[in-house]
């Protein structure tokens, strides 16, 4: 049976670069952003996006995102594949854990994430983490 972990990781830096420009407004950029959590569960991580931005404001994204932390007193790392969109008020993400990314204590875990955030919860970005430890 899968545990449920509800987390709020702050965003703690934020570094974007456009790559491309395209036509009518449309640009793809990547951005490397650094988070930290409570010492208990998520304590920190970090992760890539590359996102496509509309003209209208709204964008899609993927990301690769590597965590470390403390899940049921097993410490180690692993890494969240993900993609989401942005509709001009909350942004919505889904990822798992990618397989063998596990290290430490927390080899052989699986699992999926869930976010969903609007500018109110800023800096922090909510996280749900349904997982089991193999």
């Amino acid at each position: 049976m899968a545990k449920v972990l509800e987390a709020k990781l702050k965003i703690e830096s934020w570094d974007e670069q456009p790559y491309l420009e395209l036509a009518e407004g449309t640009k793809l950029s990547r951005a490397d952003v650094a988070l930290s959590g409570p010492q208990d569960g998520l304590a920190s991580g970090t992760f890539q996006a590359l996102m496509c931005y509309r003209a209208d404001g709204t964008s899609s994204y993927v990301t690769l995102m590597t965590v470390t932390g403390t899940l049921d007193g097993r410490a180690g790392s692993f890494v969240l594949q993900g993609h989401g969109s942005y509709d001009g008020t909350a942004a919505r993400g889904e990822s798992h854990v990618v397989t063998g990314s596990g290290t430490g204590e927390l080899a052989g875990l699986t699992g999926t994430a869930e976010s969903v955030s609007t500018h109110a919860d800023y800096p922090f970005m909510p996280l749900t983490l349904r997982y089991q430890i193999g």
